[in-house]
């Protein structure tokens, strides 16, 4: 932060920081500290230069004393007198004056007669010679000292002369004592370490307590130089003086410390306001009040003179103890001015945003024109009525020609009785509010309602009297316009409860009945194709089931409550006595899942002509499936990208069985279907493995044919997914519940229908998020005595006797007016197989509601009806069959085929 800081100072003072010299301290710490570092280090030198000169000073009056003292002390030994009288003063004072010399730490000891020659001296070489210098003090019998120059010494030195004097006074000799004064300071000097450490010591506290300082005053400068504090000052300054907020900033004791002029503009402050109470400022008291207690507010207001001020206070902290407040103060006089139409403003999104939410939640007519008269009570109007064209509750365009008006709804909040009740017709006269806004297609205002009938227009005089009595004041009539299309109109009333219309009320109206107006045309389109769908639908699926003997069924089919869907069922009766069982499902609703829901089973219907296996029909299924979609995406590239809602399959599921009532097997295959439900005579329900196979329309994946046997008056249970599944359970639980719904035998298939809605659906046969298609069917078996099979051998001469035999089973059934067409089906069948098939050969006779003749053999060869020409000698015989017999056709097996024939019974055997 403190680097960032001083980047900012340096930028701050209009040079570069680079040509800033690197000695000028940038921070006030920085100056401190170098001041108190310049007083320290001057204090150090004055102290050393004092120290030095009093100790040089020292050292010399000590080496003067030193020298003096063992000069005088020398001169008045006991045997220096003696020495000097005698014949070798030097032999006795030499080793004298050594001794005392070491012992006295002097430079030397000389003693000299009277004219300076050396009788003793440090180097014994000088003896004898005369010393230089002043003596005449000394001869005239005064000691005295004097300074001698380093030259001999190499250092200066302090010279003592003290007399030798006899018992007369006379002086004999002289005594020379000298000190260097480098010896004597040597003392001193070891005193200067203590002196610049105590320096150190002394100059280490005045940096931390510079830096404590420092730190300190960083803290409370944010580590800004006096340049950047001053400038801040002044900015801060000009922007409290110039923002267009009144500032005040008071102290615990409620003494104004700092107001801004428009704080003194708002509060018409004296002059002198600050540094008094607030309390005696003359403030309005709820604002002298709340600034003395110093709490917190936000956008408070207060009113002070003519003026209304919202007050902001925040109380100010430091190091958890509070100093004070401070409170903004902002002129809302002109605000509150608008406050009342932005209340109003907000009101009316408010209104728009709940109308929005609860007007089309459903697509019904009816229904979504009492959630638009609901959505304006009681915060717009006291009473609402929605007055639609007759034709669109029909699903209907508004008919131009036809201006019959149908009360659709009305909602009151004081309980005021309508002059028309919901499904009435509605009279206006021409000059009516009503009329008048249906004709021009624009709202009309009837500000009095009460004074309107006085200006003379004709009105209704029902009309004109129920106003009044009921006591409207006012009203707003808007058409319900949508998509340029005008649908009805709607009134709204106010009473004495609420102030009359005016014109910011007319918009709020039409964007509340604009709003309503698109959700009642998708209302009203949404149940024209409704019906469209279902017609469609029930012309799509079967009315009556075709008559059969193989099963007894019974079905039920429920629409979605989204409308109709894409769930489909059939019983189709094939040849052999057979009957296929199909059930399927269209992905989606509406017209274009009923249209392929018919395409679909049209095309069922046509490939169970064939007598195709499950798995076989469900491949040929899903080939023309994915051939429709590829049509469906070409046209839809040509029409370019707004070729959308085409009729192309959008994918669908089925299931296929076929049940035979003589062997009793039944073959299933499905494509991505839910399993059908087995439920055996002793009651007890299962689900066969049947391999579920993709969807139709995917391609590239196999079906599979299960094979599975049951026994007479079992029940076979196929439905779509709408059954077992729904929003709130899981697929387990719904197939539960079929399974206790259907674990009651004996029961017939209607009742076991009605069971199954009853137990899977929450409101009985109410309507759920997707269509549902049940089939239930009661498994029958063929009397055997009703079956008849012989193996023809493959000889022609073999052929009258099988008819023979043909003919003889006839009678025994009674089916003797039979026997001639029967003698010449069985014969041109035989005769065919034996001439144009394979061995091995069967002629099988069913009497069922029909006469089932069936040829079987092991040729898959198909046969082929033609007509032969005059002189063909044969090819006459399947076109004489298909003559005599009432249905025929060619159907494979596993091991050939089987052509067949059908006639119906004569009267006698019915």
């Amino acid at each position: 932060m403190s680097g960032s800081n001083e980047d900012r100072m340096s930028g701050s003072t209009g040079r570069p920081a680079g040509r800033r010299s690197a000695l000028v301290p940038r921070t006030i710490a920085g100056q401190m500290f170098a001041v108190l570092g310049m007083i320290v280090l001057l204090l150090v030198a004055g102290a050393v230069a004092s120290v030095v000169t009093l100790a040089r000073n020292d050292s010399e009056n000590l080496a003067r004393m030193r020298a003096l003292a063992v000069a005088e002390t020398f001169a008045h030994a006991p045997g220096v007198l003696p020495a000097l009288k005698s014949r070798d003063p030097s032999a006795v004072l030499q080793p004298i004056a050594q001794e005392t010399q070491r012992r006295t730490h002097v430079d030397y000891i000389v003693v000299t007669n009277t004219k300076g020659v050396r009788y003793t001296h440090p180097n014994p070489a000088e003896i004898g010679k005369s010393i230089t210098g002043p003596l005449w003090p000394a001869t005239a019998g005064r000691a005295f000292t004097d300074r001698v120059p380093g030259q001999t010494l190499r250092s200066p030195s302090i010279r003592a002369v003290v007399p030798v004097m006899d018992a007369k006074g006379t002086v004999v000799g002289l005594v020379n004592s000298g000190v260097t004064i480098a010896s004597v300071s040597g003392t001193v000097n070891r005193q200067l370490p203590i002196l610049f450490g105590a320096a150190a010591c002394a100059l280490a506290l005045a940096t931390a307590g510079v830096a404590g300082a420092s730190r300190r005053l960083r803290r409370q400068t944010h580590g800004l130089g006096p340049t950047e504090i001053t400038r801040m000052y002044e900015h801060h300054d000009a922007v409290l003086h110039a923002v267009r907020e009144g500032v005040l900033i008071v102290d615990n004791n409620g003494t104004l410390l700092l107001a801004n002029d428009e704080a003194r503009r708002l509060l018409d402050l004296p002059p002198d306001a600050q540094q008094r109470h607030v309390a005696d400022l003359g403030l309005a008291p709820s604002v002298a009040r709340l600034l003395a207690e110093g709490r917190v507010a936000a956008d408070e207001v207060h009113q002070s003179a003519d003026r209304f001020l919202a007050v902001n206070q925040q109380p100010t902290r430091s190091r958890g103890r509070t100093l004070g407040s401070v409170a903004t103060l902002r002129d809302t006089t002109e605000l509150r001015a608008l406050a009342g139409q932005a209340t109003k403003s907000r009101e009316r999104l408010k209104l728009l945003y709940d109308a929005s939410v609860v007007i089309g939640t459903t697509l019904d007519v009816t229904r979504t024109a009492e959630e638009l008269a609901q959505a304006a009570l009681p915060r717009f109007a006291d009473f609402v009525t929605v007055d639609l064209f007759d034709s669109v509750l029909h699903g209907d365009e508004p008919n131009q020609e036809n201006t019959a008006l149908r009360r659709t709804a009305s909602a009151s909040a004081q309980d005021q009785r309508p002059l028309y009740q919901a499904g009435q017709l509605v009279s206006f006269s021409p000059s009516a509010p009503q009329a008048q806004s249906l004709t021009l297609g624009k709202p009309r205002l009837e500000t009095d309602l009460v004074r309107a009938p006085e200006t003379g227009e004709p009105r209704n005089p029902a009309h004109t009297r129920w106003i009044l009595e009921q006591g409207m004041r006012s009203l707003i009539t808007v058409p319900l316009r949508a998509r340029n299309t005008v649908l009805g109109v709607t009134s709204f009333y106010r009473n004495g409860q609420l102030a009359p219309f005016d014109e910011d009320d007319v918009s709020t109206a039409e964007e509340l009945v604009g709003r309503a107006a698109v959700c009642v045309d998708n209302a009203r389109r949404y149940a024209r194709e409704h019906a469209m769908s279902a017609s469609l639908q029930r012309s799509l699926l079967p009315g009556d089931l075709p008559e059969q003997n193989a099963v007894d069924a019974a079905y039920r089919y429920v629409p979605a409550q989204s409308g109709v869907g894409g769930d489909w069922f059939d019983v189709i009766p094939l040849s052999g006595a057979r009957v296929a069982l199909v059930v399927g499902d269209v992905v989606g609703h509406g017209v274009h899942a009923a249209a392929t829901m018919g395409l679909l089973r049209t095309t069922v219907l046509n490939f169970s002509a064939l007598d195709l296996a499950p798995d076989e029909l469900l491949t040929h299924l899903d080939e023309l499936v994915i051939r429709l979609g590829q049509d469906e995406d070409h046209r839809s590239h040509e029409k370019g990208a707004a070729a959308t809602g085409g009729t192309g399959i959008i994918g669908a599921t089925c299931l296929y069985a076929i049940y035979d009532p003589i062997s009793r097997h039944c073959a299933l295959a499905r494509a991505g279907h839910p399993a059908p439900a087995l439920v055996h005579a002793d009651g007890t329900v299962h689900f066969p493995e049947v391999p579920g196979g993709p969807p139709l329309g995917l391609g590239g994946f196999p079906f599979e044919t299960v094979d599975i046997q049951l026994s007479e008056n079992s029940e076979i249970v196929l439905y779509t997914d709408g059954l077992i599944e729904s929003r709130r359970d899981d697929i387990d639980i719904g197939l539960e519940r079929l399974c206790q719904a259907l674990a009651h035998p004996g029961r017939p298939p209607e009742q076991t229908c009605d069971a199954v809605l009853d137990a899977l659906l929450p409101t009985g046969r109410g309507r759920r998020a997707d269509d549902i298609a049940l089939l239930v069917a009661r498994t029958r078996a063929l009397d055997a005595a009703a079956v008849v099979v012989w193996d023809v051998p493959d000889d022609p001469a073999a052929v009258a006797d099988i008819r023979a035999k043909a003919t003889t089973q006839l009678s025994e059934w009674g089916l003797d007016e039979a026997a001639f067409t029967t003698e010449l089906i069985v014969s041109e069948l035989i005769t065919n197989a034996i001439r144009y098939a394979a061995a091995p050969i069967h002629l099988r006779l069913v009497r069922d509601r029909t006469l089932i003749c069936e040829v079987s053999d092991a040729s898959s060869t198909s046969p082929h009806l033609r007509r032969s020409a005059t002189s063909d000698e044969g090819g006459r015989g399947l076109f004489l069959v298909a003559q005599l017999a009432q249905r025929w056709g060619t159907r494979y097996t596993a091991h050939g085929k089987t052509i067949w024939a059908e006639q119906p019974l004569p009267s006698a055997g019915l």
